[in-house]
């Protein structure tokens, strides 16, 4: 049998998308069509859908916010630099000269293995030039940025030209292909679902979750006009990173941190104010 003219991934694609996608939902919902039909895997659709949002999210609901930033200090001995190095197993950290507005370039861990161990260490000799970037960067145009600098980590600055926090490729790649656990993460989410009901009755919601998709779910009208996503409506709100276990509430949502680090929130618990209606 000849399967020479057997339709490939990227013709059966094209054959689906013949009906011109108005507008971005229209896309996703031929994208979701064609994972139906078994042209597009659970992965691919997934990946598809995470490089669809980051056009829409900004560098600012991802950062590691600015109070909880791991820095180095231009007077910090070489002993002090690699203790704080070891302690937080970051590859990259930001370097700064008497507070944290006054980044003056990055370290890499890396680098400390070519230091020579005397009485001559000089921190600014091992500094490699920091990256800047507005704090409403989008995802999509930051990622770019990355890779045609070379650079894994940004430093985020507000309209006021004072730093924000830190963004790392990585960060940016979590939004797309979903989170990435190395050897110091502990936890994941289980599902794909953005929203799941416990037994409970509450919901496990990824803070992920876009707002609309939030709203639409639980019958709310939460609403930021610079957060797209629930945990960057968070941060927003509290001004912080909230830790494990944490419980506020948000107009008349109750919140619980299920899971977080230093960086970011993961997953909550969502107990919806009395007069919402949770669609099934």
């Amino acid at each position: 049998m000849d399967d020479s003219h057997s339709p490939g991934l990227f013709e059966r694609l094209s054959s689906l998308l013949q009906r011109e996608p108005e507008d971005r939902q229209q896309l996703i919902q031929l994208l979701r069509s064609a994972h139906q039909r078994q042209l597009l895997d659970a992965d691919a659709l997934s990946i598809t859908e995470g490089a669809l949002a980051a056009s829409q999210i900004t560098a600012r609901e991802v950062m590691v916010p600015r109070s909880q930033m791991e820095v180095i200090d231009m007077e910090d001995s070489l002993a002090e630099v690699i203790a704080h190095v070891n302690r937080t197993a970051h590859s990259r950290l930001p370097v700064i000269d008497g507070n944290r507005d006054n980044v003056i370039g990055i370290l890499l861990a890396k680098d400390l293995l070519r230091v020579p161990r005397d009485d001559d260490f000089r921190l600014r000799d091992w500094l490699r030039p920091a990256m800047f970037i507005p704090e409403f960067k989008r995802l999509d145009v930051l990622l770019r940025e990355f890779r045609v600098s070379h650079n894994h980590l940004a430093v985020v600055v507000d309209e006021y030209a004072g730093v924000a926090g830190v963004i790392t490729i990585e960060d940016v790649l979590e939004q797309i292909v979903g989170e990435i656990e190395d050897e110091h993460d502990t936890g994941s989410d289980e599902g794909d679902e953005n929203i799941q009901i416990e037994a409970s009755g509450l919901y496990r919601v990824k803070a992920q979750t876009a707002v609309a998709e939030f709203n639409a779910a639980f019958g709310t009208q939460l609403h930021d006009e610079k957060s797209l996503t629930v945990g960057g409506l968070i941060l927003h709100h509290l001004g912080w990173v909230p830790q494990c276990d944490e419980e506020f509430a948000i107009a008349g949502t109750h919140f619980q941190v299920l899971r977080a680090d230093s960086r970011r929130i993961h997953t909550l618990l969502v107990k919806p104010p009395p007069h919402a209606d949770p669609a099934d």
